[in-house]
């Protein structure tokens, strides 16, 4: 076969490989979604009574806020590609159901990212809650029933495509 040939071959696999991995690094995508509307609350009164919540400042007003059952602060991997920052939430819902919320969120982005509930940085046993909805902002993921948060209590942000973690959130 003729060089030429094969070197515009593996030129055009290899342009579009590169663009399809490194071209999210420079898009970013924002959502900013509102709490489900069926977040259970709790009132300012009731934070104010729980021994947890002591050396928190409270409001003036009774404005309620999402019961929250874990939290955890996004850590991550900063090698400077792959990275996460924010807070991750679990919230219970009026009807039994909890969805694990981001707020503040911040990564790089990637080629295929997705939220995963796990039990260790790894992603060796984890539940997936699907595709990342952006990298930026407020959202909202869906935890199936039956998923237990003693077990799977580590949210990721996990690249499926590579099996690379872009950041870890240890929910307590």
């Amino acid at each position: 076969m003729n060089k030429k040939v094969i070197i515009g071959i593996i030129v055009a696999l290899a342009v579009p490989a590169s663009v399809y991995a490194i071209s999210p690094l420079f898009v970013n995508v924002t959502i900013d979604e509102p709490l489900p509307s069926s977040a259970t609350l709790r009132s300012q009164e009731m934070m104010a009574s729980d021994p947890m919540m002591e050396d928190t400042k409270m409001m003036e007003d009774s404005t309620p806020v999402p019961a929250t059952i874990l939290v955890g602060n996004f850590v991550g991997v900063n090698d400077g590609i792959h990275n996460a920052e924010g807070v991750a939430k679990v919230i219970p819902l009026d009807d039994g159901g909890r969805v694990l919320r981001f707020e503040d969120f911040k990564s790089t982005n990637g080629p295929d990212l997705y939220v995963y509930l796990a039990t260790d940085k790894g992603a060796t046993d984890f539940v997936s809650l699907g595709p990342l909805k952006a990298n930026i902002g407020n959202q909202n993921y869906e935890i199936p029933d039956g998923v237990d948060l003693e077990k799977y209590n580590t949210a990721l942000v996990w690249c499926k495509q590579f099996s690379v973690l872009f950041g870890s959130a240890d929910l307590a």
